[in-house]
């Protein structure tokens, strides 16, 4: 068993539970009640047979270039990968090495500690204030990088731009990573602030906001000599990171901006219907601006109702930590769901 001396270990991320069944409602993992815009299918349908024996393209050059137009910068300010996660695993590996610690906050997206454990960058996390929002000043001292999600995961919270920016310009030796998984539902980018400060990247992913969970694309936008430092870890681990498939599939879902925009006004409209009964049932939350709500109940603790939901075949998310384990993340289902959810909890906690 000496080899086992020798083996890193590690804490995992634990996903949110996929049950394998058709028959439940499943909001536990954020992932879109839509279909993704019928291009994107027809994109996939498109490529020929002799294609799939080759090579994808190692520079992403198609998606890249629509990704840039997209958001109104150049090609070589857009990082793509295999979902966001693989894009800012390469972002801990490439940026946090001057031995310092990072800076992150307590309740925050679970996978940031794993990945610090992994390469054994040291970390420090912030606590969040009552009204689980950042305090910037926390931020204004010495440290190896700053990253951050935007709007917060599990809790849904949206910093204002100036908050963002007050903690970007106070970190200008170290790169701050601002995640916006979730910032196509109802929130103010920091994209504009990538023309001020060279220091700044920001995450996205095609797996929320353009219903593609299952091809996994997510991209970085960030200043050219930044994102050359992603580019070359990138060569220097697997050049062939994106497939065939998703290089197709994140073109056609760029494309198709009207289907996009009705899908998320849907999902918005959802969750605000939704905000407004589940205060009448007696819960309370923070003003999501996210595709999901996490919401607290004035009486009936949130592991006792997270386990009666899960009994009735309603998945929803619960974090069994200190500060939130009264929480349920509620992610935002179609109409039908979040009616067939609210009326298990009206008569449950009746």
């Amino acid at each position: 068993m000496n080899w086992e001396k020798n083996v890193r270990r590690v804490v995992p991320y634990t996903p949110g539970e996929q049950p394998g069944r058709q028959d439940i409602i499943k909001l536990n993992t954020n992932e879109n009640p839509y279909p993704p815009a019928p291009g994107v299918l027809e994109a996939v349908r498109q490529i020929r047979p002799e294609e799939y024996r080759l090579y994808p393209d190692p520079d992403a050059v198609s998606l890249r270039q629509s990704l840039a137009s997209y958001h109104g910068v150049k090609t070589e300010q857009v990082f793509v990968g295999v979902g966001s996660d693989d894009v800012l695993a390469m972002s801990f590996l490439t940026y946090f090495q001057s031995g310092k610690p990072i800076l992150f906050p307590d309740i925050t997206y679970s996978f940031y500690d794993v990945w610090a454990q992994l390469y054994r960058i040291p970390y420090r996390t912030k606590p969040l204030q009552a009204d689980f929002t950042i305090n910037p000043a926390d931020y204004f001292c010495e440290n190896g990088g700053v990253i951050f999600p935007n709007p917060n995961a599990p809790t849904g919270v949206l910093e204002s731009l100036d908050t963002v920016e007050a903690i970007v310009k106070a970190n200008q030796d170290v790169v701050v990573i601002v995640d916006e998984a979730y910032i196509d539902f109802g929130g103010v980018s920091a994209l504009p602030l990538l023309k001020q400060y060279e220091n700044l990247m920001i995450v996205r992913t095609f797996s929320k906001s353009r219903s593609m969970a299952g091809m996994r694309i997510g991209y970085a936008l960030a200043g050219e000599k930044l994102l050359s430092y992603l580019h070359d870890a990138k060569f220097s681990f697997n050049s062939y990171t994106m497939n065939l498939p998703s290089l197709r599939a994140g073109v056609a879902a760029i494309a198709d901006e009207a289907y996009f925009q009705q899908h998320i006004r849907k999902v918005i409209d959802t969750r605000e219907r939704t905000k407004e009964e589940l205060r009448r049932l007696g819960f309370s939350f923070a003003d999501s601006k996210s595709n999901f709500i996490f919401a607290a109940h004035a009486h009936v603790p949130a592991e006792k109702l997270f386990a009666a939901l899960k009994e009735s075949g309603i998945y929803v998310r619960y974090f069994r930590k200190p500060g939130i384990d009264n929480y349920l993340r509620i992610s935002i289902g179609t109409d039908e769901e979040m009616r067939a959810l609210l009326a298990f909890l009206k008569d449950y906690i009746k």
